[in-house]
This record gives C-alpha cells, sequence and structure tokens, in this order.
C-alpha cells in the first residue's frame, strides 16, 4: 500500500516539474527569419496599405505640431522676458455691501431693521453710518446702514 502510494506520488510530482518546464520553438528555416528581420513588415492588401500611410501622415503632423508648439512657446518666453511688467498697485479692499435699514412713516429716527423688521432707534446718528443691529446678540453681528 505504501509503495503504490509512494509511486503514485512521485509520478504526480515528476508529471508538475515536467509541465512546468518549457520547451523553445526551434526555427524551421533560419535563413528566412534572418532574412525576414532585415526588411520591414509588409502590407498585404490596398486597404492597409492606405491605413498604414495615413498612420505615417498622422506621426508626421504630430511632430510638425509639437515642434511648433515648442517653437511658439519659446518665443512667448523671450517677449515675456523682453517686455518690462509694470508695478501693480495693491487692490483696495473691497467693502462689504450692507443692506439699508427701512425709515418708519411718521416716526423721524426710527428705522425697521432689513433683517427682522424690528423697529431700531437711530436719532442722532448721521445717514449713511453703519450700525450693528441691537435685536441681535453680540455673536451674530448684524450690521446695517441708517438712510
Amino acid at each position: 500500500m505504501k509503495s503504490t502510494f509512494l509511486f503514485i506520488l512521485s509520478l504526480i510530482v515528476s508529471l508538475a516539474f515536467s509541465s512546468c518546464y518549457r520547451i523553445p520553438d526551434k526555427p524551421r528555416n533560419p535563413r528566412k527569419q534572418i532574412q525576414n528581420a532585415s526588411r520591414e513588415p509588409s502590407v498585404s492588401s490596398e486597404t492597409q496599405q492606405k491605413l498604414q500611410d495615413q498612420r505615417d501622415k498622422m506621426k508626421e503632423t504630430e511632430s510638425i505640431v509639437t515642434e511648433k508648439k515648442a517653437a511658439v512657446d519659446e518665443t512667448k518666453e523671450k517677449v515675456e522676458a523682453a517686455v518690462e511688467k509694470p508695478i501693480e498697485k495693491p487692490a483696495a479692499p473691497k467693502r462689504k455691501e450692507y443692506a439699508f435699514a427701512k425709515p418708519v412713516p411718521g416716526k423721524p429716527g426710527f428705522v425697521f431693521s432689513p433683517y427682522n423688521n424690528e423697529l431700531v432707534d437711530v436719532r442722532d446718528i448721521p445717514s449713511g453710518t453703519l450700525v450693528q443691529d441691537p435685536t441681535y446678540p453680540a455673536a451674530e453681528k448684524k450690521y446695517f446702514r441708517v438712510p
């Protein structure tokens, strides 16, 4: 029993090793391969020849386009280096636009808040002044302008 098992096991192992070995293909006629290797691959039909010609033309145009782009980029760099850049003034900080309050008809010095339409007393505050809305807590900081 053991001998049969060992025989089968050795047979399986040898088959596994032999199946992993790749036998190289030998060329049938080495002269033909050398001659074919020296030539460019030939195209058999007319349509394939046309396709090959189109591919060649596309490669030529791509190379021309890349050369022209490189020349244009080089020219741009030269022009930018030659041209003196003007000194830019720092931009003025943009003012945030705040909403204007609506005046209360018949009550001078009082306005409606633009955020919640609550009545706000703005007596003795000049027109156009930025005012914090007292109906909101200081953490929210809602501002409006006096009309």
